[in-house]
This record gives C-alpha cells, structure tokens and sequence, in this order.
C-alpha cells in the first residue's frame, strides 16, 4: 500500500468484494429461470434466444453511459440505484406471462447488470492500482461465489417448499440487504477522480497522448473483442447449461442448475487463487494455457453422453476461463494514454455482449444445428482466444526487443 494513502485500503476491497458477490448471485439466479421461461412461454431455442438477446441489450444500451455516470456522481451511488432495480425485477422474471412484458423487465434488469458490472471493476481497478498488488481475481472470484449461491438458492428454495416466486423475492433481499451494508465503504467519487488523476499523471509523465477516440484504440478493441469470446463462454452456461443438462442429459429442472453450479465453483476457487497465480507466472501464461483448458472442457461436455463428464467439462472450463478476464480488466487499467473511465466501459461493453447477447446466436445455431454444437462453437473460439494473445504477447516481445537494440 502507498505511504500516501489516506485510508486503509482492506476496507474498501472488502465492500466492492461484496458488490461483485451481488452481481453473481443476482445475474446467476436468472439462469435458473430460463428453464421456467422457456417452458411458461412454450419457446423454442430461436425464440428463447431472441429473448435472451433484450437482456444483453440492457446491459449493452447501460454500459458506456455508465462510465459518465461513475466519473459525474461517483461508482457507489451508481451501484446503489442499480441493485434496487435488480432487487425489484428479480422476481418479476418468473411471474411474466407474455414475450413482450418478460422481454422488457429482462431488459430493465439487464441494463441494471450491466451497470453493476461497470461500476465495480472501475472500483476495483481503482482500488489495486490505490493497493500497489493483483486484487482483480479475487473480486471476480467472489462474483463467482455468488454466482454459486444464485444457481444453487433458488433451486434448494424451491425444493424445501417455497414457491419460486417467494425464493426470488428472498434472494432479492439479501442482495439489497448486501449492498446497503457495504454502501459507506465503498470508494467515495471524490477519492475516485483523485486515484485517476493520479494514475495518468504518473503513466503519461514524459509521453506524448496520442490523439483520436479511446475506443477506437487496437488495445482496447483488442482487449475488449477477447473479453467478448471468453464472456461468450460464461454466458453460454449462464443461459444454456440448465437447458442443455435437461434437455440432453434428462436432468430434472430444479437440479438443471448443477451445471452452473459446478462451472461457478470451479470459477470462484481459481479466482480466490488467481492473484497468486498471476503474481507467480505472468498474464500470458494465464491466458494461454487457461484458454486450451475452458476449450477442452466444452468438448468434453458435449461430446460425452454422460452427465458426469458434463459436469467435469464445465469444471474445466471455470477452470480455465476463471482469470483470463481478470487478466484482461488488469491490461485496461493500465493502458497507457487511456483513462480507465473510457477503458473499462469501452471493454466491458464488448466484454459483456460476449456474455449477455452472445447466447441469443448460440439459440439460433442451436435451432439450426444443435445445442451441444453451439456450444462446441465456443470452445473453438476460446482455442482461438490462446492463440490470439501469444502472438500478441510475441509481437510485443519483439517490439521491445527491437526498441532496446
């Protein structure tokens, strides 16, 4: 920690672990509604996917207006509004009975997502440049955790008696609950601009900025059609692993959520792990190899027809995907003449389609093909994902090797 540091730094990385916690367990307990929606509805793959698209389209439509909004009012007030609306159409999801109301709440309460999402990476960015060591695995990893218990909750909620709606409405509370909490820890938006301005005065001393749009940058495009592949993947188990397990390997649906369950575990554990890890090998090494292991994993899942091996390929891939993306939200903080307010919104807006819109077209190629071809598809781009960074890694080697001689 910096000697300049006003504060103690634990503190505010503890609320925004909370935070992240929230946005697991609040996206995660959608998953397993789209089992219940899809059979309420009597949609098919193409149509559930249509539906599946409103939700990213929310997030997408929230997330580059919520870097104005972190930089105009500060990441916790944004954090804070949001989390209500997640708390307050929660529920909602499972009582909709028409394509137009389901598809406008799911809108509204992916747009509230996708807020969340924004505003605590931008806290946690902020929070480990401030800490001066890896923090973002960890963070994630509690998303993850939460994502465990919102696959899982509903689920048990609804298997000791209580109706779904009921189980929904609890989750929604302790999620607000959660949030409140932690509220007044959280970075307030005045040391926020305080950090940033810091950060580019310290990155920028002595270098010419460059010119034109942020988000036009190859780095950040870059960094953000990456995280759009491995978010894909994510979101695939998120949507499509509850019906994949019931529908292909006749798994009742109120235990159709195990496949995201075990996904998540395996998640949160390596993510819980990951600073270490990244800290003792590098970022390319993470990205590489942990994209040759979420790949393997897929296949595993769909080429198999047992429910054990399923479950052992989702493990492979939360194991493999868990701190790629931490990897990358690290790279956008600390790109070099880009503010992390126009960085972190810019890749998480690409990210995020990855794993909110993404699964609307693997509904369509299921529709055409088959669901565990679609899923297969993103196994092969999570290959393409490791190839990717090591000739990016490569090529940079090279410049800076050049640059020396």
């Amino acid at each position: 920690m910096r000697a300049d540091t006003p504060f103690n730094t634990l503190i505010p990385i503890r609320a925004t672990q909370a935070i992240f916690f929230v946005c697991g367990l609040g996206i995660s307990s959608w998953a397993l509604m789209v089992p219940f929606a899809k059979e309420r509805l009597a949609l098919n793959d193409a149509s559930l996917g249509l539906i599946l698209l409103l939700l990213g389209g929310g997030a997408i439509a929230m997330m580059p207006v919520t870097g104005f909004l972190i930089y105009r009012f500060g990441s916790r007030i944004v954090i804070l509004i949001a989390a209500i609306v997640v708390a307050l159409t929660l529920p909602l999801l499972l009582v909709m009975s028409t394509v137009v109301s389901l598809g406008l709440v799911l809108f509204i309460f992916g747009a509230a997502i996708g807020t969340i999402d924004v505003a605590m990476n931008a806290q946690g960015v902020q929070i480990q440049n401030l800490h001066g060591k890896p923090i973002m695995s960890s963070l994630h990893g509690l998303f993850s955790a939460g994502g465990l218990i919102g696959s899982l909750g509903l689920g048990f909620l609804i298997k000791i008696g209580l109706s779904a709606v009921v189980g929904a409405v609890s989750l929604s509370a302790l999620l607000l609950l959660i949030v409140l909490l932690q509220y007044r820890s959280l970075l307030t938006a005045r040391h926020e601009k305080e950090l940033i301005r810091q950060f580019q005065t310290e990155t920028q001393s002595g270098e010419t900025k460059t010119s034109g749009t942020p988000w036009l940058k190859r780095s950040v495009l870059y960094l953000g059609i990456m995280c759009f592949i491995v978010f894909l993947s994510e979101g695939a188990m998120l949507d499509w692993s509850a019906v994949f397990l019931k529908e292909n390997r006749e798994v009742d649906v109120t235990l159709a959520g195990l496949g995201y369950a075990a996904f998540s575990v395996a998640m949160a554990v390596m993510r819980l792990l990951g600073d270490k890890l990244v800290a003792r090998l590098d970022g390319k090494t993470v990205v590489v190899y942990g994209s040759l292991i979420a790949a393997a994993g897929l296949f595993i899942a769909v080429l198999t027809p047992w429910l054990i091996t399923s479950l052992l390929g989702f493990i492979l891939l939360g194991i493999g995907a868990a701190n790629i993306v931490p990897v990358f939200f690290s790279e956008g903080g600390r790109l070099k003449n880009v503010s992390s307010t126009v960085a972190i919104p810019a890749i998480s807006t690409l990210g995020y389609a990855g794993q909110l819109a993404g699964p609307a077209t693997l509904g369509f190629i299921a529709e055409h093909t088959s669901l565990p071809a679609a899923l297969g598809f993103v196994g092969f781009l999570m290959l393409l994902v490791g190839i990717s960074y090591s000739f990016k890694k490569k090529a940079h080697s090279n410049e800076q090797a050049s640059s020396i001689h």
